[in-house]
């Protein structure tokens, strides 16, 4: 059979259901874009500022693992002439254009936003788990939310990256957040056996493009 029969189906969801369970909003001083090759994202984030949650919609991103080769421009860049084509007033837009990753999206933003008490930060499913990580981390002296669109796996699986793509990028997701908070990026947090268990499935099944290089490879990126 080949990689996506219904047990890899199966194991990935449990991923992305578990990564995506811990979303929240609350009406704040800024909705803090974690942008990427996923426009809906925006989109998502824009029903929120139009709905009232915040005046204020940062965009926070340069270029990431699948960007640098979609677009020539900055993911806020992007984000932005979306956010305006969906209503959002260009003054309520703060752009940050350098992040590489979630824990610059969220130091570069703090540095922008100083005295903020509410932040409420927007990502995609898969990676709701890292960003709340990442910002009870690095700000943790603030109300931290982060939520996403509501998207389904395998249905709304992002035709950019597609099935192959996602499931690597979930498989890395799970090791960083085992891996990351002995080197300060994330705080730790206790994975539940029936991830972990998926987790390990996938990774016997060769989905292994995302994983951290290991100490003998320095010519792979971080």
């Amino acid at each position: 059979m080949g990689p996506f029969d219904s047990e890899t189906i199966e194991q990935a969801s449990i991923l992305w259901s578990y990564m995506a369970s811990f979303r929240s909003a609350a009406p704040c001083d800024a909705v803090v874009v974690c942008c990427s090759y996923d426009l809906r994202v925006c989109d998502f984030a824009c029903d929120l500022i139009n709905s009232g949650l915040s005046r204020r919609l940062v965009l926070s991103g340069k270029t990431g693992n699948w960007t640098r080769h979609l677009w020539r421009r900055a993911e806020a860049e992007v984000f932005k002439e979306r956010a305006l084509k969906n209503g959002v007033a260009e003054s309520a837009v703060l752009l940050e254009d350098r992040s590489t990753n979630f824990g610059e999206n969220v130091a570069f933003t703090r540095a922008l936003l100083p005295g903020s008490r509410v932040i409420t930060f927007v990502t995609k499913p898969a990676a709701v788990l890292r960003v709340k990580l990442t910002a009870d981390m690095q700000w943790p002296d603030i109300a931290r939310f982060v939520t996403c669109p509501d998207l389904q796996f395998p249905r709304d699986v992002s035709p950019v990256i597609g099935l192959l793509g996602i499931i690597n990028e979930m498989v890395g997701d799970i090791e960083r957040i085992q891996r990351y908070p002995t080197l300060g990026y994330q705080v730790p947090h206790e994975l539940p056996q029936n991830v972990l268990d998926a987790w390990g499935y996938l990774i016997q099944q060769g989905f292994t493009h995302h994983l951290m290089p290991k100490a003998s490879d320095p010519a792979s990126p971080f």
